[in-house]
């Protein structure tokens, strides 16, 4: 049990945090990629972090390390660039879309991280992150605990 709560609960709770925390900020400025988008994409790349770390422990505990299961990690940091190029709108010579993509692209990476178990990178990116979005968003005059209306409806629906 102990095992359990170390090596997959605590990665996929402090993942869940740090995102959760990321798409409120995102949910609440109007961004069509809220809290949903955030802790889903951030908690599915913690999982395979977790799985590809523990493929590795039994494989090296059989005596048989197979560096071709070691690969994976490295489709996620390439499926989550085409998630994000997704929530990016180009229209005229205006490009909306970026923060968002790349608050996507850090939570994903963010709970790599996390899933590998490197905590001391992990805790104190996630750290600077919801800083960086809430202090950035204050200096702005923007409050971001209050929910705004989403940038392309103008119902009170946020996260998709």
């Amino acid at each position: 049990m102990n095992d359990y709560i170390v090596n997959i609960f605590l990665p996929l709770f402090t993942t869940f945090v740090f995102s959760w925390l990321v798409g409120f900020e995102r949910q609440n400025v109007g961004k069509s990629a809220g809290i949903s988008a955030h802790v889903l994409v951030s908690m599915a790349a913690c999982a395979i972090a977790v799985m590809q770390r523990q493929m590795f422990v039994a494989e090296f505990a059989a005596g048989k390390p197979n560096p071709d299961g070691q690969r994976v990690i490295a489709q996620v940091v390439t499926g989550i660039g085409f998630l994000g190029a997704g929530v990016i709108l180009k229209s005229n010579k205006n490009v909306k879309g970026l923060t968002t993509a790349a608050t996507i692209w850090t939570c994903a990476m963010l709970g790599i991280i996390i899933g590998m178990e490197y905590w001391q990178l992990g805790l104190t990116l996630g750290v600077f992150i919801v800083l960086f979005i809430y202090i950035r968003d204050i200096s702005r005059g923007f409050n971001p605990f209050i929910a705004h209306k989403h940038e392309n409806d103008e119902s009170q629906h946020l996260d998709h």
